[in-house]
């Protein structure tokens, strides 16, 4: 089919394809938007056509014509039906252009009749093709676009090839798309233009998946669903469409432990060669669908004696992966097993299972198919699966816990003891520790709608409002109703309190009533034995006397640490051990921080713990970063919003941190929208905290970016807020010094002193060493723009110095940088070598360009000696190379990584460079160059 250069494609298709596939798409932008040819490939149901359809109508409309091609594989037999395709509808327009014999050749070809064939002229019929897309080329761009290249009708895809491989700098491009395994594409690469880049799309992540059944109407599915849904896909877009499909059609979703239902038309996609199996190899097959982790030596041992051929046909037929070394069986794709075990009959399914629960060698997989194997109640299996969910427990697999509770609560008799209620509690409290939130709030929940004990209504009432995170007032109507099924029962009040004293902070946004709620829960549980209750408790209230600086803070801390302790509070994100972390790095502890909360990190990811994971993630992120360690930090942040992300968890104070590292060592587009992000969730969740810590974190980027109103304005809002939350301790959000620079940079310099001399004030009553030291900083500025500038460089001096000591790498290298600036034009050496040093080490690369712009902006005098003033034409080749990268902003690392060459090398290059040059620094080599281009 022919198109003209107003072809549009339906609106619908670029939605779909900014999810998840940002880089390829971008890559194959620029490859046509250079004039260049673009290959995409990879597996069936991968997106290609997608990504197709959105490339060629975006570069559809600068084509004066667009050819357009769609192979299928029931018409690849047709020779030249392709061609036809491509060229029917211009044959009239180009036919008058082509040599007689061409035409001739041409039109046999595309209407069937007359004796020619590829056979009898193909000479004609190629050099045809060719000359009819330069005739077309010679009215303007074309665009060929070709979907399915594998289904091409051979005839027509040699017709094509060799168009392609000659048409030279003739504008016309090739936008094809080829289903491809693995790297195989090398074949339709080499029939394509010598300029195509090859763009392979891989599997989507997760987050990814989430997003296109959200955006598709497949919304409200829980995180473990959508979890299921990633891996039984493999990441492949259509494969996850169509079970969100089939899961959105089925009234009942899947029960725990069982698979997801797989529709028709998936099981008839993957499971087409299955026929060609002998009846026993495929009860073979799914057994192995059933077991977790299929191995030779379990089939056998649930009966299966002729595992061995029985599995290697099925490897032939491409149904399981060939595994050369090792005993595992492993099917081609995660589909494959879903699909053969949901096309097998309910009665074989549970006999895989019952062999399975004899063979396995593990208690939970036993236990776990025992269940499956068995219909109605059943207290043995019950006891068995309860015992399994405590090893799994133990093991640090919650959700797996989460899952085998469930199974005992579906075979525990209603009379049973415990009750079927008590393992969906404990099963809702286990999704909680895995993450899970979704799944934890539907099971408590349904036991709200048939409990009457007040323990198991707390217990679920509790769950629900630890489902609902940072947004805890969309459950504020909640609490009167577990007040009332607390009753008068210490133990109970305990539980509500505590929550109450997270309501106080987040909904109310005071940090008193936070703390008054928390010391009454923690006398309520010590009252009534609870001490898991006491010790957050404990925890809770020292955290917010450390953020209010309060005097009690330190005994408050000593209280939560006594023993006994309970390991698993002692790790939790709101235990003893975080708030212990949270004194330790605002005291300025920094590798006792850092020792600390790697500590807890190592544990809680051993427990399964994913919400604290999430936050200790961010907490090293946070350390790092004050230690001047942004490469790293950076790293860290990035991994703590894609957990937050993944999980639906700590979303929001990940956003902040990402944000702030982001301005630090990485993008600062990325860290302002990061930080908007951060500011409108926690706003529209109405946590007055994290919208506080969100205006921090984008005054700090706006400042960077140097839009200082912006970043004042956003900073009044954050002291406003912190003044009505009761917070006084400066060390909390360490935003004073900030907002201090940019008053000065507006010229509000009285207002910036009055601000630095309250927070002085609150930082001297608590020793708050480093924030004094980001004061006088910002001090210095002040006495800068009021003439006292001996005075300020002093201040200055004395600042990097203290903040060295400190271990604040990246504050001591912005010291620097401010005395450097107020150096310029002074007689003497600069320092921004030095706050160039410092900014490199930390890899702060925004502030390094900020020193190397502000270098070239105000030039020091002349130190090039006559080998200089030649510019950097003699110098070597490999020199060359490395003092243009200096120019880009490259550490020595990024120049060796980019260059193949070691650390060394690049360092002694360097070295020869200055000699020749006459120069001392990579600074005077932006300078030079910045002296050449204004010539």
């Amino acid at each position: 089919m022919t198109v003209r250069g107003d072809f549009k494609e339906p609106a619908r298709c670029r939605p779909d394809l900014v999810i998840g596939r940002e880089e390829p798409f971008g890559a194959a932008r620029e490859q046509l938007a250079r004039g260049g040819s673009v290959l995409l490939h990879g597996p069936a149901g991968i997106g290609k056509s997608t990504v197709l359809r959105a490339l060629a109508s975006e570069y559809g409309t600068p084509a004066r014509t667009v050819l357009r091609c769609s192979a299928t594989e029931s018409e690849s037999h047709l020779p030249f039906l392709a061609l036809a395709d491509l060229l029917g509808l211009v044959v009239d327009e180009v036919s008058d252009k082509l040599p007689a014999a061409q035409r001739t050749a041409l039109e046999s070809a595309l209407t069937g009749r007359g004796e020619s064939t590829l056979q009898r002229d193909g000479l004609a019929l190629r050099l045809a093709v060719l000359s009819a897309l330069r005739a077309l080329a010679a009215k303007g761009p074309v665009l060929v676009v070709a979907d399915d290249l594998q289904w091409l009708d051979p005839a027509s895809a040699e017709l094509l090839g060799f168009a392609a491989r000659r048409l030279g700098d003739t504008p016309v491009q090739l936008l094809c798309a080829v289903r491809t395994e693995g790297q195989e594409y090398d074949r339709h690469l080499r029939a394509s233009p010598p300029d195509t880049l090859a763009v392979r799309l891989g599997a989507l992540s997760r987050t990814q998946v989430s997003a296109l059944l959200d955006h598709r109407g497949y919304t409200g599915l829980p995180r473990s669903i959508v979890r299921d849904i990633h891996r039984t896909s493999g990441g492949n877009p259509f494969f996850a469409l169509e079970l969100g499909r089939a899961l959105a059609e089925n009234p009942t979703p899947p029960r725990p432990g069982e698979p997801l239902p797989v529709p028709t038309s998936l099981r008839a996609l993957v499971l087409n060669r299955l026929e060609m199996l002998s009846d026993e190899a495929r009860r073979t097959l799914l057994v192995a669908s059933a077991g977790a982790r299929p191995t030779l030596a379990l089939l056998h041992a649930a009966g299966r004696e002729n595992a061995e051929a029985e599995t290697a046909r099925a490897a032939e037929l491409g149904l399981l992966a060939t595994e050369p070394e090792g005993p595992a069986v492993r099917f081609a794709h995660p589909l494959i097993s879903a699909a053969l075990y949901a096309e097998a009959p309910a009665q074989e399914r549970r006999a895989a299972h019952a062999a399975l629960s004899t063979a396995a060698s593990d208690p939970i997989e036993r236990a776990r198919h025992l269940a499956l194997a068995t219909t109605g109640t059943d207290p043995e299996a019950a006891a068995r699966l309860a015992e399994a969910a405590a090893l799994a427990r133990d093991r640090g697999a919650p959700s797996v816990a989460a899952s085998l509770g469930l199974l005992a609560a579906r075979h525990t008799p209603a009379d049973g003891d415990p009750g079927p209620d008590e393992h969906r509690l404990q099963a809702a409290e286990d999704a909680i520790t895995a993450g899970e939130v979704d799944l934890a709030r539907d099971i408590a929940r349904e036991v709200l709608t048939r409990a009457t004990a007040p323990a198991d209504r707390v217990r679920a009432w509790m769950v629900v409002i630890e489902a609902a995170g940072q947004a805890l007032g969309e459950v504020d109507t909640v609490y009167p109703q577990v007040l009332a099924d607390a009753g008068d029962d210490p133990g109970l009040l305990a539980l509500v309190h505590y929550q109450l004293a997270w309501r106080g902070l987040v909904v109310e946004g005071d940090f008193a009533i936070g703390r008054e709620e928390a010391a009454h829960a923690a006398e309520l549980a010590a009252r009534s034995g609870d001490r898991r209750t006491e010790l957050l408790a404990l925890a809770f209230q020292a955290q917010t006397e450390t953020l209010m600086g309060h005097p009690d803070a330190p005994a408050t801390i000593k209280r939560a640490l006594k023993e006994p302790q309970l390991p698993e509070v002692a790790c939790h994100h709101n235990g003893a051990g975080a708030t212990r972390y949270r004194w330790l790095i605002m005291s300025d502890q920094l590798p006792e921080a850092r020792s600390t909360v790697s500590a807890l990190l190592r544990e809680v990811r051993r427990r399964g713990m994913v919400e604290s994971e999430v936050h200790f993630v961010r907490l090293l992120a946070e350390t790092e970063l004050r230690s001047g360690h942004c490469g790293r930090a950076l790293d860290l942040a990035r991994e703590s919003m894609r957990l937050a992300r993944d999980s639906g968890i700590g979303e929001i104070p990940s956003a902040v941190l990402d944000s702030l590292a982001e301005a630090s060592g990485g993008d600062v587009d990325r860290a302002l929208a990061l930080a908007r992000e951060a500011v409108e969730q926690a706003g529209q969740v109405g946590d007055q905290m994290y919208v506080s810590r969100g205006l921090t974190a984008l005054g700090h980027a706006q400042l960077v970016a140097g839009d200082a109103e912006g970043a004042v304005h956003s900073l009044r809002r954050v002291r406003e807020l912190e003044n009505g939350l009761g917070i006084t301790d400066p060390a909390r959000g360490r935003w004073h010094g900030d907002l201090a620079e940019a008053l000065v940079r507006i010229g509000e310099v009285d207002e910036a002193q009055q601000l630095l001399d309250v927070a002085r004030e609150h930082a001297l009553r608590l020793g708050r060493e480093s924030v004094l030291a980001l004061l006088d900083r910002a001090e210095a500025l002040v006495r800068a723009a009021r003439g006292e500038r001996d005075a300020a460089i002093a201040q200055l001096t004395s600042v990097q110095d203290r903040l060295a000591k400190l271990g604040y790498g990246l504050e001591e290298a912005r010291a620097a940088f401010a005395l450097a600036s107020l150096r310029t034009g002074r007689p003497g050496p600069t320092s921004y070598d030095e706050a160039a040093r410092l900014f490199r080490r930390c890899r702060a690369l925004p502030w390094v360009r900020q020193v190397e712009q502000a270098a070239v902006a105000n030039p020091v005098e002349p130190i090039a000696t006559p080998a200089a003033s030649e510019g950097l034409e003699g110098l070597a080749s490999m020199e060359r190379q490395v003092a243009a990268l200096v120019m880009e902003g490259a550490t020595n690392r990024e120049i060796a990584s980019r260059l193949f060459i070691s650390v060394k090398t690049v360092e002694a290059t360097l070295t020869r460079v200055y000699r020749k040059l006459g120069i001392r620094s990579r600074v005077d080599i932006v300078r030079l160059a910045a002296g050449r281009r204004a010539k």
